[in-house]
């Protein structure tokens, strides 16, 4: 519950240590105090943010300590947008930061230490992201439209001009993209637009209220040549979304050069959002996972083929299986784009797996799992009863990295051979990472 009133002015803190999200923690009579743009071991002044029963909220205003690892943010807008919460740390230290919350993570939820803490994989630290949703607002006493992210602790846009971690076809063309959309009849009427970018063309759909004006439509046409942007249209939910011209847009594709595979994805499709990140991790993956030419590979949680096309290239056969059903058809058909035979695309609840399923009675070899924020628990024990040499798990949640590892670890004695993370999100505090267990008879 949010307290009514906030204690006012400027308030004196030492911050012991840093939260999952970046944030210092310090205790103020006691109590556990979070706060925004404090480093462990600074002195501050914060002013409260928000209060609850267990724990306030604040942020910093004032440095009057500074960690020797504080650093100059490289946005202009980091005291307006909420977007990312780490650039006055530096990046060799904000991965160590999230390395040690990934192991205390795995000693206190799991009670497991790995072998083998892997160098954490990174990359360039701007310029990375190459899919967002940007919030889009018309500003009629600025005669203005806002294009970008929320402002810290508000839920109104913050006025940007440009941004640092966005690929820079678009993150630079913010204030374009703003002008243009403030000469459409629905200037007013455009809620957000979704971004993906491929390695050859950037895709931008528009979420409109109301059914776009044909003026309106033919100068999002002009736009999209004339600023090679493939625009789609989003009129409703997320099944509406269509071409403005079906025969101007083109394939959005990323590639995986070490494995001779192209990827081809819907501009609403998953995808990861560090491409640079996202090959290295590939790479990584399949050297820990030790295919053998002879293996049956499973792949969980495979989204359009990310993994399975690259484990297609060195495994007998890979066993795909994704939730939504559109995701696996085009992971199948992205196979047969890339002349491969040897998978197979499967729709199964990894959620609330069934053992009657015919993936589910096969055996396999080794185990790759990409799942979401919730993990996969319900999964653990069918894998174990697969009992696969060795499995790779990639997470980007470390609480349920370590509740599966515990699982994995202590009641099906697998090893934790090595973990480590990934800096597939510079700048905030997604923590990503990777652990690989080996059979015990391995």
């Amino acid at each position: 519950m949010r307290f009514p009133k906030l204690p006012k002015g400027e308030y004196p803190a030492e911050i012991e240590s840093l939260t999952l999200e970046g944030r210092g923690v310090s205790h103020i009579n006691g109590k556990a105090t979070f706060i925004s743009r404090a480093l462990p071991g600074e002195t501050v002044r914060f002013v409260y943010t928000n209060r609850k029963k267990h724990f306030d909220e604040g942020d910093a205003v004032a440095v009057d300590i500074p960690s020797p690892d504080r650093i100059t943010p490289a946005c202009p807008h980091i005291d307006q947008c909420g977007g990312c919460s780490m650039q006055h740390l530096t990046g060799d230290k904000q991965l160590a930061a999230k390395e040690q919350a990934l192991l205390d993570n795995l000693a206190r939820i799991g009670k497991v230490t790995p072998e083998t803490i892997l160098p954490a994989l990174s990359g360039a630290l701007w310029g990375y992201r190459r899919k967002a949703r940007l919030g889009v607002k018309y500003v009629a006493k600025k005669e203005r439209v806002l294009v970008g992210f929320r402002e810290r602790h508000t839920h109104f846009l913050a006025n940007l001009d440009s941004c640092v971690v966005l690929d820079p076809r678009v993150g630079e063309r913010l204030t374009d993209i703003g002008q243009f959309i403030h000469t459409l009849d629905a200037r007013d009427r455009i809620a957000q637009i979704e971004v993906a970018c491929g390695d050859d063309h950037v895709a931008l759909v528009f979420r409109h209220l109301d059914p776009l004006s044909p003026g309106d439509k033919e100068k999002l046409r002009t736009f999209g040549e004339t600023e090679d942007f493939d625009i789609y249209l989003q009129p409703g939910g997320t099944d509406s979304v269509h071409p403005l011209d079906k025969d101007r847009v083109r394939p959005l594709i990323y590639r995986h050069p070490a494995f001779d595979v192209a990827i081809e994805f819907h501009p609403l499709d998953f995808i990861q959002v560090n491409g640079e990140i996202n090959r290295a991790m590939i790479i990584q993956a399949l050297q820990w996972l030790d295919v053998q030419p002879e293996d049956r590979v499973l792949d969980l949680f495979a989204g359009l083929g990310n993994f399975t096309l690259p484990l297609a290239r060195q495994a007998a056969h890979v066993t795909a299986v994704e939730l939504d059903e559109p995701m696996a058809r085009r992971g199948a058909q992205s196979a047969a784009n890339n002349g491969i035979t040897n998978t197979e695309h499967v729709v199964g609840n990894l959620f609330e797996p069934d053992r009657s399923d015919p993936w589910m009675q096969q055996t396999y070899d080794r185990v790759l799992l990409d799942p979401p924020r919730a993990g996969a628990e319900a999964m653990m024990p069918e894998i174990a009863r697969f009992a696969p040499k060795r499995i790779v798990y990639v997470s980007c949640h470390p609480g349920t990295l370590a509740r599966d590892a515990h699982i994995l670890v202590h009641q099906h004695g697998y090893r934790l051979r090595a973990v480590g993370v990934m800096d597939m999100f510079p700048h905030t505090g997604h923590i990503e990472s990777m652990a690989v267990f080996e059979h015990p008879k391995a």
